[in-house]
């Protein structure tokens, strides 16, 4: 069977550290921090398996994601994003992910994702995100989506204006 497999993340040492990882897992890596570096590379050759980072400097890993689903359907794609939300991982899974992991994964974590069959899900998590982590994440990704604007953001949670600002005003909460 061929293992070979395309990481494509920007995060330069966390990309080599996972490609090394991988390598010794059994995989053929190959690896990219650019959108377009990538999307050449996965013209000229399908992989079986793909790790792609949602935000890239010069793309989207979402765009990727439906690339390969177009151009081959076979590559087992496993999405992966600091920015852990409902909707990204809807979007994941719609644009042809196989599985969503937030960021950080562990490297079990992300093989367990990649090899597990089609009809199993891979063990949860050791530690997963906690609900208040995951509902500071989303406040912080619907304030950045509009553009800092705090009555804005309040509005769109539908929430008091000061009772969000209070909550901007903490730091994330621990895992």
């Amino acid at each position: 069977m061929d293992n070979s497999l395309i990481i494509i993340d920007d995060d330069t040492p966390f990309r080599e550290r996972l490609a090394r990882s991988m390598e010794k897992k059994g995989f053929n890596v190959e690896y990219f921090g650019e959108a377009k570096k990538a999307i050449a590379r996965l013209k000229e050759k399908n992989f079986n398996y793909a790790i792609v980072d949602m935000r890239l400097e010069d793309g989207s890993g979402l765009e990727i994601i439906q690339s390969i689903k177009v151009t081959s359907p076979e590559t087992r794609s496993l999405f992966l994003t600091g920015y852990g939300n409902i909707a990204t991982a809807v979007a994941a899974i719609k644009s042809g992910a196989i599985d969503y992991l937030p960021k950080p994964a562990e490297v079990d974590q992300i093989y367990d994702a990649l090899i597990s069959s089609k009809q199993t899900l891979p063990p949860p998590p050791e530690n997963p995100m906690t609900a208040n982590r995951i509902r500071w994440e989303h406040i912080q990704r619907v304030f950045i989506q509009c553009n800092r604007n705090v009555s804005e953001t309040a509005r769109r949670l539908r929430m008091h204006r000061r009772t969000l600002q209070r909550i901007l005003n903490k730091h994330a909460p621990k895992e």
